[in-house]
């Protein structure tokens, strides 16, 4: 990894923080540069503006999204790909900033409201959405389907507090993602 980088990834690392504790709106450049140390001319060589910033931040999401649903639209619908689409994608939000990111994106929805990267990916979670039902799937079906994947996100704001390690948070939320997810077809989950 080059200096170019590491850099760019301490910006936004910084950036994130105080997006979060202070508020995207609230956040300058300036206080970015002055957190890292460096002059804004060196923040502006990575970033012009606040929203390059966001846009940073989010086309790795948005990437992941489209290969796994593109994977996922290629498979035989059924129990056996839900189950590999709700694998994949929890491996995908242990990677990276995942976490950092949905906290910010859930403290700044006013600001980040019709945002194009925000709508793209509400765009992708509808086609994630999808590919995890089955045309003519009732209401409540696709409705739990969504809870399962909302679940996955969901435990790091309802669990923030409870004593977990991020293995023990993400197994609960795995495993109350199936229930819901394969639960939706009338099928009582097998107890483990």
């Amino acid at each position: 990894m080059g200096a170019h980088t590491d850099t760019r990834s301490r910006i936004q690392e910084v950036a994130l923080r105080l997006f979060t504790e202070q508020g995207y709106e609230a956040t300058s450049l300036r206080e970015i540069a002055e957190a890292l140390g460096v002059t804004k001319a060196a923040l502006y060589y990575h970033f012009r503006t606040k929203e390059d910033i966001v846009v940073s931040l989010t086309e790795d999401r948005i990437a992941a999204l489209d290969e796994l649903i593109a994977w996922a639209a290629r498979q035989p619908r059924g129990p056996r790909t839900r189950a590999e689409i709700l694998r994949r994608y929890v491996e995908d939000m242990n990677r990276g900033r995942h976490h950092e990111v949905m906290r910010f994106m859930e403290r700044n929805q006013t600001a980040l409201r019709g945002h194009n990267k925000m709508e793209m990916i509400r765009e992708r979670m509808t086609a994630l959405l999808d590919v995890l039902g089955e045309p003519g799937d009732p209401i409540t079906t696709r409705l739990r389907r969504a809870m399962g994947i909302f679940t996955l996100h969901a435990v790091w704001f309802v669990l923030i507090d409870d004593d977990l390690t991020e293995e023990q948070r993400m197994d609960a939320a795995f495993q109350v993602a199936q229930e819901l997810i394969e639960g939706a077809d009338g099928c009582r989950p097998a107890e483990g």
